[in-house]
């Protein structure tokens, strides 16, 4: 945010920057932040590395939505993914001077939500077991299962079979298979190799196979 007598330092610890909101009717932050939305991530995230609150703002309102839905896929749990962003986020604020720009600000930040939500994974009891998830929908009187009794039996057979895997495991299917990274982004977000993400990859794409067997 900022005062009529320059720009303030960063949020105290603990307070996330994105909920910080400009106050009105000083100075004329709408203005700086209308230019920033014209700028690319990589000058973006230079300006909030320097303490441009603004900037910052622009990147969390343009990475925010595929963050969460990361978290939430890792998770399960839309108040423990809400979370995992959140935390994320402030610590994305704190390091930002120590961002090199070897990957771009996108994939940076999925390591960093990633890494968040391995450590939750990691902590967490052992998931129930498969057999605790519903059969596929039995066939009606003409033959035809109900669609959408099928669809949601499936869906949660997924999303259980999902949660069965290693959380490394999880992560790497979920960046590739749900959104779309490359092998060599995975890598960066994993900190490992290309290699050991396309082992991971296929251990993870068999055994959900074999999961979803039933549904074939």
């Amino acid at each position: 945010m900022r005062n009529q007598t320059g720009p303030s330092p960063r949020p105290a610890a603990g307070v996330p920057p994105h909920r910080v909101p400009p106050q009105p009717g000083v100075g004329d932050a709408a203005t700086d932040q209308d230019e920033a939305g014209a700028l690319d991530d990589s000058l973006l995230a230079v300006r909030a590395a320097e303490g441009d609150e603004d900037a910052f703002a622009v990147l969390v309102r343009r990475h925010s939505s595929r963050l969460l839905a990361l978290s939430q896929h890792l998770l399960g749990s839309r108040t423990d993914a809400e979370d995992a962003v959140q935390d994320a986020f402030i610590s994305a604020w704190r390091r930002l001077p120590e961002f090199r720009h070897t990957a771009s600000f996108g994939t940076w930040m999925y390591r960093i939500v990633t890494n968040r939500c391995l450590s939750t994974l990691r902590r967490r009891p052992h998931p129930v077991p498969l057999d605790t998830v519903p059969e596929p929908a039995a066939a009606d009187s003409d033959g035809s299962p109900p669609r959408a009794a099928e669809i949601d039996a499936a869906t949660a057979a997924l999303k259980a079979a999902l949660q069965k895997l290693s959380p490394e495991l999880r992560a790497c299917w979920v960046l590739r298979e749900l959104h779309g990274l490359h092998y060599e982004e995975i890598a960066h977000v994993m900190g490992t190799s290309e290699q050991t993400v396309r082992g991971r990859l296929f251990r993870a794409r068999r055994a959900l196979m074999e999961a979803m067997r039933p549904w074939r």
